[in-house]
């Protein structure tokens, strides 16, 4: 089985994660079949690794983490790629991969100016 995590920052404030629960249905309505779960690094749960966890423990062989930051700064530079290694040491036998953040993929630019533009 494949899984996406969609990755995010976190927040104290409850209402904040919604955004990344809305991008986790959509991709569950475009593709019924997908296994998608949302983890934050910080001030929000589950964390990255009890996400990962799960998911190995629900049969998973592959994840596919999406970071989910526009800005590529400290924590996508630095924090993710160290639990990224953490997780690949705890599950070696199962393929994991990092997409590049969502704020360095052409797609999201263009659609973030059709935005700006309309």
């Amino acid at each position: 089985m494949h899984a996406i995590i969609l990755f995010a920052h976190g927040s104290r404030d409850p209402l904040w994660h919604k955004p990344i629960q809305a991008v986790a249905e959509r991709i569950v309505q475009r593709s019924p079949t997908t296994v998608v779960r949302c983890a934050y690094l910080e001030l929000t749960e589950p964390d990255l690794p009890h996400v990962a966890n799960a998911l190995v423990a629900e049969g998973a062989t592959s994840l596919s983490v999406v970071p989910m930051f526009l800005g590529v700064g400290r924590h996508a530079r630095e924090d993710l790629p160290e639990l990224i290694r953490a997780l690949k040491v705890d599950h070696p036998a199962i393929d994991i991969n990092c997409q590049p953040a969502v704020g360095e993929q052409s797609k999201l630019l263009d659609l973030l100016a059709d935005i700006a533009l309309s």
